[in-house]
């Protein structure tokens, strides 16, 4: 017989599952706790006791978001591979995870209009963004890139990928537009390597 924790753990799941589908499919302002609360089977006193509110709710909802891309971010990237076939890996399988609609909708257009841009990027820094300082680290560790404005260089990275995610979820072909991204940042980011910054000294020299 499970236990009390894993009964309530199994609900909480079980509404986070329903609410993520609901939310995919109208968008946060077009669901009714009510709806979630009739197909889970549960009283509305249910998920208000896991969640507070439907706020409460969606920001679980996101969470779970958050934490699904990073796994799959951390599993792509984990490969034995070059550092920088590693990183790339890892930024691929965050475009193909956003493919998805939960993640989309869910993670990038409602999470920061909902929750507020600080709050949701707290989830982020927790999650995939995390991933990415690490992997930006380890390109600058194995000298792939120079140990320069690295923080910036994943603040771009970040917003880059966001904005072809976006993008690409109307895209006719999202994998030819995931194929072009990466290859794209791999241009970048060879034009981050040591020896590049003598010619870009060079170049804003006065």
């Amino acid at each position: 017989m499970p236990t009390k924790a894993e009964q309530r753990e199994r609900t909480r799941d079980a509404i986070l599952g329903i609410a993520a589908r609901r939310f995919a499919e109208s968008g946060y302002a077009g669901v009714a706790l009510e709806e979630v609360v009739a197909e889970v089977g549960l009283t509305r006193g249910a998920v208000y006791h896991h969640f507070g509110s439907k706020h409460g709710l969606f920001a679980g909802v996101v969470e779970r978001a958050q934490f699904a891309v990073a796994e799959a971010v951390e599993r792509a990237s984990g490969v034995d591979a070059p550092p920088m076939d590693a990183f790339l890996a890892g930024c691929r399988a965050f475009l193909e995870a956003s493919l998805a609609p939960e993640v989309r909708r869910i993670l990038l257009v409602d999470g920061p209009a909902v929750l507020g841009w600080d709050d949701w990027r707290d989830g982020d820094l927790e999650s995939s963004a995390r991933l990415l300082d690490a992997g930006v680290a380890e390109l600058a560790d194995a000298g792939v890139i120079a140990r320069r404005s690295l923080g910036t260089v994943t603040t771009m990275v970040s917003g880059a990928l966001n904005e072809v995610a976006i993008a690409n979820a109307s895209a006719a072909d999202p994998q030819r537009g995931i194929d072009a991204a990466i290859a794209t940042l791999a241009r970048m980011l060879t034009g981050l390597a040591p020896d590049a910054d003598s010619g870009v000294a060079q170049a804003t020299a006065p």
